[in-house]
């Protein structure tokens, strides 16, 4: 089974699209946690075991990963999630050419999935789109501010580059593996992807704080049922000023993020 197929069961079992992201800032670890070996992983453990039920992946960011004990953390985290049968999407946005992007590509030997960048253009993804087991989300529009430097230029052909980008993901999409990373804080945009590419699953980020469209998330987002839409600090720092207790309050807030977009899957 490829990554879209174990999405899809793993979805019908927990009945949710929600995509809880990993991103344990060091600065907000709870002060009780900070006394450990590892107070990412321990962090990451206690988040886990409160939002598992509920989550359809679990999506660390790279970026709070990228030193020897984060590393480890990260080591630990997946191992963990995978022992509660959640999938692993790391949001690590890589690509390259040449070795450097092989050797990028072996980190989907951990991961179940992840999120590249086409700026470079197929030769850098290839290494991620031949691996037929796991998922390749590409940045195709983003949700902050400055996406529109780039991604809303418009070409000779009359599309935008994000667009393009999309129309290549579909194309890329020999192994039934590509997915496209599309921001809730543009809902017509969702809408007019949905159309150009109606069979690649969308990861949609931009819930929670950032105040994304839900419906739009959840009506657009999701091909066959299948999809993704994330909340990080949202849920996983909902419990920031309930001390040791910070993990019943990220529990909570995901099921309260599972209820919401069930509400508009379910229509």
């Amino acid at each position: 089974m490829n990554f879209f197929d174990r999405l899809h069961d793993r979805i019908r079992t927990v009945d949710s699209v929600v995509s809880v992201g990993l991103d344990p800032d060091p600065s907000r670890i709870p002060d009780h946690l900070r006394e450990h070996d590892l107070p990412r992983w321990a962090f990451n453990r206690r988040i886990i075991d409160a939002t598992h039920e509920h989550a359809a992946v679990f999506k660390p960011n790279a970026a709070f990963y990228e030193d020897p004990d984060g590393w480890r953390a990260l080591e630990e985290t997946v191992a963990y999630a995978h022992g509660k049968g959640v999938p692993v999407l790391l949001d690590a946005k890589r690509a390259d050419i040449g070795n450097t992007t092989r050797q990028y590509a072996q980190l989907l030997e951990t991961v179940d999935a992840i999120t590249v960048n086409p700026y470079m253009g197929r030769d850098s993804l290839q290494p991620f789109l031949a691996n037929e087991e796991a998922g390749v989300f590409v940045l195709c529009r983003t949700s902050n501010p400055g996406g529109a430097d780039l991604q809303d230029l418009e070409l000779e052909t009359g599309e935008s580059v994000y667009e393009r980008v999309a129309a290549l993901a579909d194309l890329w999409n020999e192994n039934d593996n590509v997915g496209l990373v599309v921001g809730a804080t543009q809902p017509e945009e969702l809408e007019e992807l949905r159309e150009q590419v109606p069979d690649l699953p969308f990861l949609v980020p931009g819930i929670g704080t950032q105040g994304g469209d839900a419906e739009a998330a959840v009506e657009y987002g999701l091909a066959d049922g299948v999809g993704l839409v994330n909340s990080s600090r949202g849920i996983i720092f909902a419990g920031e000023d309930h001390g040791e207790e910070f993990a019943t309050a990220s529990g909570q807030a995901a099921k309260r993020l599972k209820k919401r977009l069930n509400q508009y899957r379910d229509e």
